[in-house]
């Protein structure tokens, strides 16, 4: 009995290291349609309405991995400007929360990508979590051919203050 102990709890440590040698997180960011897709381990965790560059300040294409993380983070270029769990990707450009929630859903930012505050939250710990070397981030004008249109969503609402609250005080 106690042999098949140590034989089941042996195949049960295979099978996690398998599992967590193959973690991966991908987050795909359609301009087209202002929408954020989180898919952890090829599964769909979360669709999200962002808001990318304008078109003079157009966020960049392309296929990245977050360079820097940083929990608390204010633009030295645009006044000071508070950008909660920002994910840096590109040259000074980034995946962050932003308070103008009534703005996501629309092109409005100076290239970074905009998340309501509580949803950049998730998304900072899931990078945390699986790790930036483990982390890819898209960004393209529309979806991958042959992919299914993304649905549409309501308005970004805010959160009631408590559940807001609760995910900003982590950042302290």
């Amino acid at each position: 009995m106690r042999r098949h102990a140590v034989i089941l709890a042996a195949a049960l440590a295979w099978l996690i290291s398998i599992e967590s040698a193959e973690a991966r997180l991908d987050i795909l960011v359609d301009k087209a349609t202002q929408r954020m897709l989180v898919i952890q381990n090829g599964y769909m965790r979360y669709i999200w309405p962002v808001s990318t560059g304008r078109d003079e300040t157009a966020t960049p294409n392309g296929v990245y991995t977050p360079q820097r993380l940083e929990r608390n983070w204010f633009s030295s270029a645009y006044y000071n400007s508070p950008m909660p769990y920002s994910i840096f990707f590109h040259n000074g450009y980034a995946i962050h929360g932003s308070y103008a929630i009534n703005q996501l859903g629309g092109p409005a930012s100076h290239g970074c990508v905009r998340l309501h505050p509580h949803h950049a939250a998730l998304l900072f710990d899931l990078v945390q979590q699986e790790g930036p070397d483990k982390t890819t981030i898209e960004v393209a004008d529309e979806a991958r051919p042959g992919e299914p249109p993304l649905p549409a969503l309501g308005p970004a609402r805010a959160l009631p203050a408590h559940a807001e609250d609760r995910a900003l005080s982590r950042s302290r």
